[in-house]
């Protein structure tokens, strides 16, 4: 089922992402996290792709064994920088052929230390170029894009990264999925501008919850632009370790579950860094069960 017919079914709709393994290993940790996640019933679940495509292969792996062995709706991230027409149809095509329709249209970033993928990248300069080729190529697909709320860090100005926005929802995106934050206050704003710009696709909030203060300074240094807030912060510094920091963090991310649900959001998305414990907790204290019908399981249980 593609992401906006299960939008127009399931208000709100709540998804899980998670990334590639680096090994067999982890591999199957990573499956046995999934499967103690597919109770709660996810609208979806989304597999991210590295920088530059450096996890493309495990992308794909990951994403054609959950279309084989679950019954949940996959959603492949894609990213075009870097890539050619044919190197992004021959992707295209293998997703068609395993019956995975859902894509997460992406720019992109070049590796470290390769600014040379932005020259070969200038077949598709925008992610609203990606979104036109697949629309125009595989019309039968469903395209979610990125939104920014604090805005993105490579385009300070406003105003145009609403233009780029609005330009990959006219090129055929069905839904936006926003990057984290920790204040819905900014959530909020960014759905008025967008309703402003004639921007009228669902919008995904995307969660990440607190958990260790080392993930917390990752998060810093990954998502570019997103702003912290004093309370927040406060909190992690009066914690007195680890624990007390994923239950803060967990109860923080609740907090803004909650509220989202109360002010009409149509769908959460959990970026769950590959654990299961803090999605779990939040659908607990929350009394959520992911929407109806029955637990979702693996094929090999059914």
């Amino acid at each position: 089922m593609l992401i906006r017919e299960i939008l127009q079914q399931r208000q709100p709709a709540f998804s899980f992402e998670f990334f590639p393994p680096k090994d067999d290993a982890a591999a199957e940790l990573l499956f046995h996290t999934i499967a103690d996640l597919m109770p709660l019933k996810p609208a979806s679940v989304s597999i991210t792709y590295g920088a530059g495509g450096s996890t493309r292969d495990r992308t794909r792996q990951l994403a054609v064994r959950l279309a084989r062995e679950t019954d949940l709706t996959v959603v492949a991230h894609l990213t075009c920088l870097g890539a050619d027409r044919d190197e992004i149809a021959g992707i295209l095509r293998e997703y068609d052929r395993q019956r995975i329709y859902n894509i997460l249209a992406l720019r992109g970033e070049p590796p470290k230390g390769s600014p040379s993928a932005l020259k070969s990248g200038m077949v598709f300069p925008r992610a609203a170029d990606l979104v036109a080729f697949i629309k125009d190529n595989f019309p039968h697909f469903g395209i979610g894009v990125a939104g920014f709320p604090e805005g993105h860090p490579a385009t300070p100005n406003r105003l145009r990264e609403i233009d780029y926005l609005k330009a990959k929802v006219d090129a055929g995106a069905d839904y936006i999925v926003t990057q984290m934050f920790f204040d819905n206050r900014e959530f909020y704003d960014f759905r008025e501008r967008c309703e402003l710009a004639g921007i009228h696709v669902p919008i995904i909030a995307g969660l990440m919850p607190v958990t260790t203060r080392a993930g917390l300074a990752r998060m810093a240094e990954l998502s570019g632009g997103t702003r912290f807030p004093a309370a927040l912060l406060r909190s992690v510094q009066r914690a007195a370790d680890d624990d007390a920091v994923a239950r803060l963090g967990t109860h923080w991310a609740t907090e803004q579950v909650r509220d989202l649900l109360d002010h009409g959001a149509r769908g959460v998305h959990f970026y769950t860094l590959n654990r299961a414990r803090a999605t779990r907790q939040i659908y607990e204290t929350l009394g959520l069960d992911g929407g109806e019908g029955k637990s979702r399981k693996l094929k090999t249980e059914s």
